[in-house]
């Protein structure tokens, strides 16, 4: 277990996120976040944000884990979103755009991190 970790089955809670990016800001601000019904009835739900390397190094940026969640927080719906890029230089900033339909009708909450391992 020290090696690979805890298995799925254990029935213990495990973190949604992996720990935060030291030196990566992730915002993806509740603003660029939309969710509409199309016109032939699919649920369709899109997400914008940006990752920034604020540090003094070249970092790795791991991909992005999007998971919507109903009104009692449980996880309806989840989706990994690969990095356009795999390493951003100091300073650098990169624009993630994501769509998704047929979303759950039930999911009310977006809750955007790093992906864990």
């Amino acid at each position: 277990m020290s090696y690979w970790g805890v298995p799925d089955w254990v029935p213990i809670s495990q973190p949604t996120f992996a720990a935060g990016q030291p030196d990566l800001v992730l915002s993806f601000p509740p603003d660029r976040q939309e969710r509409r019904t199309l016109p032939n009835g699919t649920e369709y739900f899109g997400a914008s944000g940006t990752v920034k390397n604020v540090g003094r190094e070249t970092m790795r940026v791991p991909s992005i884990l999007i998971v919507l969640r109903d009104a009692r927080e449980r996880v309806v719906y989840s989706w990994e979103v690969a990095p356009p890029k795999s390493k951003l230089a100091p300073g650098e900033t990169m624009t993630i755009n994501e769509a998704v339909t047929d979303v759950p009708k039930s999911a009310r909450i977006a809750e955007i991190g790093w992906k864990p391992s």
